[in-house]
């Protein structure tokens, strides 16, 4: 009888382990952490290739009790600036926070910014300015939303811009100085739209600027040309406000793809004033211009003295469809060596 109440006793401790075990635990390891988060991959997972459980806890902080300044809308905001310079970004040196996937140590960096040591919210660092008309540049966390579409592109911190109509929105690496005029950059990025009215609408998602003869060379941009398949957006080098006039040199071999990240690179190469392109680590001769192959007046095209590179999203013509742009932007790096779309 008494053997019979014990086991009649032990029922409900098995019943209450197995609810903690089903229900109760699997809570408290992902407590505060919304599904994508808990699915996310974080650094230094790697470190426990075979652990046989995770958990990814978060809070919620309350805000600030003085919010951060926002750049205003049509204005130049520029930060107090700490710029990366010499053999590594800041956070690669001995004993601060390890580097994220996009800014490996490397001694030919002269700029990297992959956003993971950046808050949530306005996008601003003392790394880099911002410049916008009606645009915003805003900090966020991808966590596979589009993973149908996010090639060689893995979950974190980015940059989402967002302009309307016309506008821009472009963080802006200033007191720019590449030995020789020459250096390669990469951007990872995501456009969710581009441009399909006006006719021949143009677009720049990088620019560069300095002292010369007055141009503004635009290693990676494009325009809608209604002329090709029925209306196609493709990638072309572009300048303007030199004695070359306002040109893009798109190319058919080129096409712009929304909703899916792309790896663009290019190189400035000061000896012979050309900018070459890859795109996903693939090389498009076709985009290459030199000082005599190009899109604009039949004079010599001849790279500025760069001092500022420009990285973001600018649309020139009004009234375009769509109104609104929206883009994400990752792994932003300028070098003296080409840096691939894997580092």
């Amino acid at each position: 009888m008494s053997g019979h109440r014990r086991g009649a006793r032990l029922l409900p401790l098995t019943a209450a382990s197995a609810l903690y075990a089903l229900r109760l635990r699997p809570r408290l390891l992902t407590w505060g952490a919304t599904e994508e988060e808990a699915a996310s991959t974080y650094p230094g997972d790697d470190l426990v290739p075979d652990a046989t459980s995770t958990s990814t806890m978060a809070t919620t902080l309350p805000a600030a009790v003085r919010p951060a300044r926002r750049p205003r809308p049509g204005r130049r905001h520029r930060p107090r600036r700490h710029r990366r310079r010499g053999p590594s970004p800041t956070h690669d040196r001995p004993g601060e926070r390890p580097p994220h996937r996009g800014c490996a140590p490397s001694p030919a960096l002269l700029f990297c910014e992959d956003f993971e040591d950046l808050p949530r919210g306005a996008g601003t660092s003392t790394d880099w300015g911002v410049d916008t008309r009606h645009g915003t540049l805003t900090v966020e966390r991808s966590a596979g939303r589009h993973r149908r579409h996010t090639g060689g592109h893995r979950p974190g911190r980015v940059l989402h811009l967002r302009t309307e109509g016309n506008g821009h929105a472009f963080l802006e690496v200033d007191d720019f100085d590449a030995p020789g005029n020459s250096f390669f950059g990469r951007i990872q990025v995501r456009v969710d739209a581009f441009p399909t009215a006006p006719d021949w609408a143009h677009f720049t998602l990088v620019e560069a600027t300095g002292r010369g003869d007055g141009s503004v060379v635009r290693p990676i941009g494009g325009q809608y040309v209604p002329t090709v398949g029925g209306g196609t957006q493709l990638w072309g080098v572009g300048s303007d406000g030199g004695p070359t006039g306002d040109w893009t040199d798109w190319r058919e071999s080129a096409p712009a793809e929304a909703g899916k990240w792309t790896c663009l690179e290019w190189e400035t190469d000061a000896d012979d004033n050309r900018v070459s392109v890859w795109i996903d680590g693939e090389p498009k001769p076709d985009l290459t211009v030199t000082t005599t192959r190009h899109g604009g007046n039949p004079v010599d095209f001849v790279l500025p003295d760069v001092d500022t590179v420009r990285i973001g999203w600018q649309l020139y013509q009004g009234d375009p469809a769509p109104g609104p742009y929206d883009l994400l932007l990752d792994d932003l790096a300028l070098s003296t060596e080409r840096v691939g779309c894997r580092r």
